[in-house]
């Protein structure tokens, strides 16, 4: 039994949130409540989003704000680069959408039960072409 429970994988997390076709309000939080099956698990966070061909802007900046224990909250600023000064997308995609991740924190401990949450903090009011936000925890194998 005690084998079975120290099994790689079973705290890995991975969730893909959907955007409105209208464009992404700058006081839309998107919520996140990773589910992993010990009480406390340690690992990798990554970020991901998808975008399509017409996004306006070279790169993105998020807030990303999570618990780091039972009454605080941590925020952190992202700045992700979507394209290079040419205008090519860093992402990988298929036809007109495109798919980036970005590594937020190593090491990282989450209780059951804790939330990230993650808004856009660009200088527009809506962001347009971006389809999807998502969030990926890896759990270190050690």
């Amino acid at each position: 039994m005690c084998l079975g429970a120290c099994s790689p994988g079973h705290n890995t997390y991975s969730e893909f949130r959907n955007l409105s076709q209208e464009g992404w309000a700058y006081n839309d939080t998107i919520q996140f409540i990773p589910t992993i099956t010990d009480s406390v698990a340690q690992g990798d966070l990554s970020i991901a989003l998808r975008h399509n061909n017409n996004y306006h802007y070279s790169n993105l900046w998020l807030e990303i704000n999570h618990t780091i224990n039972d009454s605080t909250i941590k925020r952190d600023t992202v700045n992700i680069t979507l394209a290079d000064v040419y205008g090519k997308w860093h992402g990988k995609g298929i036809g007109p959408s495109f798919q980036i991740e970005k590594l937020i924190s190593k090491n990282l401990k989450i209780n059951k039960g804790y939330f990230f949450s993650v808004r856009h903090i660009m200088r527009v009011d809506t962001l347009q072409d971006i389809e999807q936000i998502g969030l990926f925890f890896i759990p270190n194998t050690k």
